[in-house]
């Protein structure tokens, strides 16, 4: 990262309290500052994280979730945590470690012996050991989170936030992805779920590549190096030396059979008698000597004395004690001993002797040893102050530091705090992203010293918290209606078509639900329009008048057509016949012919003239019409009628003959 987008924080006071005096270094997604913390006058690292990680409710919710319980562990090889917050970009305040990091040994062309690599590892294993008992799997054990302080004391740093930024919508710079693969184990890359043992694999391959610089089965891309350690034993290396039985049996690419960070801790303690003693470690410094004046004159006090105190210049105040304990370094002892530095210096290595030195010398040697004697005496009085009262402290307190439970279970977090003496009140509440069943929040929080005895309130999951299922959904189509569903923070689930009357097809007719809420990204199904109900053809309206079917046909949503036809059996006017036939089932507006009588049909009259009116009378009979009067000769031939031939006569007509 450029020099300059680390030097932008440097001045802020985050959280009103901690002071950015200058970069450590940065990530991907996060820069490392030392800072002055002016409430304790201190010196602490603040790790402040990606602005963009700002902007993430649900990455900040599992971030605090994450440092509350990261807080709480309290372990020689773990980055103490202090305090976390957001003051425009979320920070993590915990203890500066002057040391540097393993990365930054191996960056420097440092390689560890078989020995160095021994104490390294064991004090690594002995961190994730604690933390996988309090119910953490670290995620990103590489050389970056392995830190020294000035003594070489190795802590293990970032626990929780791995998890964090997994879990976050930010998505990391390109080419940054190698960082985290590069100590990857075989079950992240075949997606299986993590625990301890996912841990173990990564130290093993950090060791190795801290004694022979590389790291085994690395490829030039993310995909080839993840499926390069599937099912591939850890290789052997002869550099390991009596080291690397321990190694491979912590890189063994199958998680049950490979040891835990106990097993890890056992192994590693059997490799020692079998190594040499090792070599102090080539610390390289978080900062360069000189980087950072000691220019905090909010953080030094003067020489000042008084019946119980003696503080002197450059010395550090530790908090809680009775009595301040002081530190000396040799420019104090230059201050008071001045030109008599050299007697000085003999009196510390036991070389000093006085006898044979005359006069003036001899005294100004006398004063420096006298004050010297008295500065001795004062610090080992401050310091058995101080050791008297925390033992007095420690047989006098009976309260416990409630135990980290969050994101445990109900049943083990119960569990946890009981055997810690505490009473548990159980309580629910929703909180997004949560999972059902597991333990949100506590109060007091983790690592609070309460009394045995006390109620300790652990409130469980129910899930993610409540959303108002859309009410307005009704005559919307049914993209508008997901997008509206999606709005509110819910997700479409089933569609079920359902017959509707006034609604169009594929139009929303509602929900099936009748919850007024529904927890974050839960299903809501649609019911949505397919249309009006089918109909039946109705029976009974044969021989009825056409505007009683009509009527009736119209009623159903069904479109009457009529069509006459003659009928010598059904009256004039009235229905016939349906089509389709009563019964047959129709989409809505379906039209149907009501087939309608005209009556009987009329014939053309026939031709008579010359027949015997017998004959006349067999052939009218035939289309229905009959003699009405014969003028002449009743069995005459027929000379005339009314009605003349071709004329159409209905059934019924009568006629009128003339004979001779």
């Amino acid at each position: 990262m450029p020099s300059g987008a680390l030097e932008e924080h440097v001045g802020r006071v985050l959280g009103g309290r901690y002071r950015i005096v200058h970069p450590i270094g940065s990530g991907a997604s996060a820069q490392v500052y030392l800072a002055d913390d002016t409430t304790l006058r201190r010196r602490v690292a603040v790790k402040i994280l990606h602005r963009a990680l700002a902007d993430d409710e649900a990455f900040l919710r599992r971030f605090r979730h994450e440092a509350q319980a990261a807080a709480a562990l309290n372990h020689p090889n773990i980055v103490s945590v202090y305090d976390w917050g957001e003051d425009g970009y979320p920070y993590i305040v915990s203890e500066y470690l002057a040391g540097g990091s393993l990365r930054g040994m191996l960056d420097a062309g440092h390689r560890l012996t078989p020995s160095q690599a021994l104490v390294v590892g064991l004090a690594a294993a002995r961190a994730l050991e604690h933390a996988h008992r309090k119910g953490f799997v670290h995620r990103d054990v590489k050389p970056d989170t392995l830190i020294f302080d000035e003594e070489g004391l190795l802590r293990l740093a970032d626990l929780g936030l791995a998890r964090a930024l997994a879990e976050a919508a930010w998505t990391e710079p390109e080419g940054t992805m190698l960082g985290t693969v590069r100590y990857a184990s075989p079950e992240q890359a075949k997606g299986l779920p993590l625990d301890g043992r996912s841990d173990v694999y990564a130290l093993a391959l950090v060791l190795h590549e801290a004694v022979t610089g590389e790291v085994p089965f690395l490829t030039d891309s993310t995909l080839g190096t993840l499926m390069a350690r599937v099912d591939a034993p850890f290789p052997e290396d002869e550099r390991l030396g009596a080291l690397g039985a321990a190694v491979r049996a912590a890189g063994n690419p199958d998680p049950a059979a490979r040891l835990d960070a106990t097993g890890l801790v056992t192994k590693l303690m059997a490799c020692a008698s079998k190594l040499p003693r090792p070599e102090a470690l080539p610390l390289v410094g978080s900062l360069a000597p000189g980087t950072v004046p000691d220019d905090r004159p909010d953080l030094r006090t003067e020489l000042a004395a008084g019946p119980d105190r003696l503080v002197l210049p450059g010395s550090e105040v530790l908090p809680g004690a009775a009595l301040p304990g002081t530190t000396v370094s040799a420019e104090d002892l230059e201050a008071l001993a001045d030109e008599d530095a050299p007697e000085v210096d003999a009196f510390l290595s036991g070389a000093a002797d006085d006898a044979d030195a005359p006069g003036e010398p001899k005294r100004r040697r006398r004063r420096g040893r006298r004050i010297l004697v008295a500065l001795l005496g004062l610090v080992l009085l401050a310091g058995a102050g101080v050791g008297a009262w925390f033992a007095w402290d420690a047989l006098a307190d009976t309260s416990v530091a409630v135990p980290a439970v969050l994101g445990e279970d109900e049943a083990a977090a119960t569990l946890a705090l009981q055997d810690a003496g505490l009473e548990v009140e159980v309580l629910q509440g929703r909180l997004d992203d949560s999972i059902p069943g597991e333990v949100i929040l506590v109060e007091p929080a983790a690592g609070e010293k309460v009394d045995e005895g006390s109620v300790v309130q652990i409130t469980v999951s129910l899930g993610n918290e409540l959303r108002p299922v859309p009410t307005d959904l009704a005559g919307l189509s049914l993209p508008e209606a997901q997008r509206r569903i999606e709005q509110a923070e819910l997700v479409v689930g089933a569609v079920v078509p359902q017959a509707n009357e006034e609604i169009p097809v594929d139009f929303v007719v509602g929900v099936t639900t009748t919850d007024a809420e529904l927890p974050r990204d839960a299903a809501v199904d649609l019911v949505v329009s397919s249309g009006p109900a089918p109909r039946v053809v109705p029976t009974g309206l044969e021989g009825q008048p056409l505007q009683t079917a009509l009527d009736t046909l119209t009623g159903l949503r069904l479109v009457p057509t009529p069509l006459e036809e003659f009928s010598a059996d059904v009256p004039s006017g009235a229905v016939i016949r349906l089509e389709p036939a009563p019964g047959t089932e129709l989409p809505a507006d379906t039209p149907v012919t009501v087939v309608v009588s005209k009556g009987p049909e009329p014939k053309p009259f026939p031709s008579i003239i010359g027949l015997s009116v017998d004959q006349a009378e067999s052939r009218l009979a035939a289309i229905g019409v009959s003699i009405s009067t014969v003028t002449g000769p009743p069995n005459g031939q027929v000379t005339g009628s009314s009605i003349l031939a071709g004329e159409l006569v209905l059934p019924g007509t009568t006629v009128a003959l003339t004979t001779r």
